[in-house]
C-alpha cells in the first residue's frame, strides 16, 4: 500500500483574468455538474481554474451523507469551480494514472474511509492532509492501464445501452402521443372512445409490510417484495426484485398481494409518483397503489396514460399533513378509454420496444455488477 500524498499535489490557480466562465459543481455521484448559480454580476476572479486531468473534491463531508463528492475532469479542457473546493493533480502520470485513482475513489470503502476520517464540530471536513494520508495499492503502470481499460470498456457499454433505452423510450412516447393525444378533443371524443376511471382500466392493488421484528418473515432469496425506496433512483422501467425479500410465512402474515408480470407500480407515498412495470411476479409494501391492467386494454396503454396524469395526482395529494394517495382516490381518477382495437394495436407496436428496453436494462444490471467486482478487486 502506498501513501497517496507521495503521488499528488494541490493546485490553486485563480481566475484572475476572467478568461474561464464554465462554472462546474461536483456531485455525490463522482461527476461534474453544471452549476446552477446565478453568475450575472458575480465576481469570478477568485474561482479556481481546473484543467483536464485535475481532481476536484468537496472537503465538507457532513453535507453529502455517506459519499465524498469528488470528480476527475475529462470532458473539457478547463473550467472554474468554487474556491471552497480542493483541486489537485497527479505529479507523474507514468507512476499513477488519474483514471486508476478515480476508480479507487469510486469504491464504497473509500467513501466510508473519508467519512470516518472527517473531523470537526459544526462541520465535518475531510481536508487535504487526510487525503494525502490515504493508502492504496499502486501496481505497475501497465497493470493500471489494463484495469482502467477493462473498467472503461464496461462503462462505454453501459452508456451505449442507456442511449438505446433513451431512444426507445422516446419512440414509445411519440407513438403514444400520435395515437392517443394528437387531435383528440376530450370534450368531443372520437367514436368508440369514452371517459372512464382508472378503476375501469385495471385492478388497483395496495400492499403491506410483515413485522420487521420477526426475522422469520424476511429472507435474502424468497418472495420479491418492494418499497418505494427500491424505485427512488429511477434507473429502470422494469423491476423484478427489491433490496429485501420476504418468506412465505411473512407473506401470509400481512395483507400484501402478489402482482403478476406486467403490473404497473405506482408509489402512493414517500414520495408519490414513482413508477415501474413488474418484469416478474412480486408484491409490495403499503407505499404503492399498483394497477393490474385489464388484458383488453394492456400494460402499455395504462402505463403511459398513468404517466401522463402523474403530475396531477402528485399535485392533488401533496400538501396535507401526510402526502398520500388512497386506493379509492386512485380508482376514481378519470381515464380516457380508447377502443380495444386501438389499445391492442398500441400494445403490439410497443411489445418489441419494451422487450428490448428490458434486455438492455438487464445487461446494465450485470455490467454494473461487473464494475463493482472490478472496484472490489482493487483493494485485494
Amino acid at each position: 500500500m502506498q501513501k497517496l500524498g507521495d503521488y499528488i499535489r494541490e493546485v490553486d490557480v485563480r481566475n484572475k483574468d476572467l478568461k474561464v466562465t464554465n462554472l462546474l459543481g461536483v456531485s455525490i455521484n463522482k461527476s461534474f455538474i453544471p452549476s446552477i448559480a446565478n453568475l450575472i454580476g458575480a465576481d469570478l476572479s477568485n474561482y479556481k481554474i481546473i484543467e483536464r486531468k485535475h481532481f476536484v473534491y468537496v472537503p465538507v463531508t457532513s453535507r453529502n451523507g455517506e459519499k465524498l463528492s469528488i470528480a476527475l475532469l475529462n470532458d473539457c479542457e478547463n473550467a472554474i469551480v468554487s474556491q471552497a473546493y480542493t483541486v489537485f493533480e497527479i505529479i507523474d502520470e507514468e507512476k499513477l494514472l488519474p483514471e486508476y485513482l478515480m476508480m479507487w475513489f469510486k469504491r464504497p470503502e473509500f467513501d466510508r474511509y473519508a467519512r470516518f476520517h472527517s473531523h470537526g464540530s459544526a462541520r465535518e471536513v475531510f481536508d487535504w492532509s487526510e487525503m494525502c494520508d490515504v493508502l492504496l495499492p499502486i501496481p505497475s503502470i501497465e497493470q493500471q492501464r489494463e484495469i482502467v481499460l477493462e473498467y472503461e470498456t464496461i462503462s462505454k457499454r453501459i452508456k451505449l445501452n442507456e442511449q438505446i433505452i433513451k431512444n426507445l423510450e422516446a419512440t414509445a412516447q411519440t407513438l403514444y402521443h400520435k395515437m392517443f393525444v394528437e387531435g383528440i378533443d376530450k370534450e368531443n371524443l372520437p367514436e368508440g372512445w369514452r371517459i372512464g376511471t382508472l378503476g375501469e382500466v385495471g385492478e388497483i392493488i395496495g400492499g403491506a409490510t410483515p413485522s420487521t421484528n420477526n426475522p422469520l418473515f424476511w429472507s435474502d432469496n424468497g418472495i420479491s417484495w418492494l418499497s418505494p425506496a427500491d424505485l427512488s433512483k429511477g434507473e429502470f422501467k422494469f423491476v423484478s426484485k427489491g433490496s429485501k425479500d420476504i418468506t412465505e410465512l411473512g407473506y401470509k402474515s400481512c395483507s400484501t398481494k402478489m402482482l403478476p408480470k406486467g403490473s404497473i407500480l405506482f408509489s402512493s407515498r414517500a414520495p408519490i409518483g414513482l413508477m415501474a412495470i413488474t418484469a416478474d411476479e412480486l408484491c409490495t409494501n403499503q407505499g404503492f397503489k399498483s394497477i393490474i391492467p385489464k388484458k383488453s386494454i394492456g400494460t402499455e396503454y395504462v402505463y403511459y396514460y398513468l404517466h401522463s396524469i402523474k403530475n396531477r395526482i402528485i399535485e392533488e395529494n401533496t400538501g396535507s399533513t401526510f402526502d398520500e394517495v388512497s386506493g379509492q382516490s386512485m380508482k376514481e381518477y378519470i381515464a380516457i378509454i380508447p377502443p380495444e382495437s386501438l389499445t391492442n394495436r398500441f400494445s403490439m407496436l410497443l411489445k418489441p420496444i419494451f422487450n428490448l428496453q428490458f434486455v438492455k436494462e438487464q445487461q446494465n444490471i450485470k455490467l454494473t455488477e461487473l464494475q463493482s467486482l472490478l472496484l472490489a478487486k482493487m483493494g485485494r
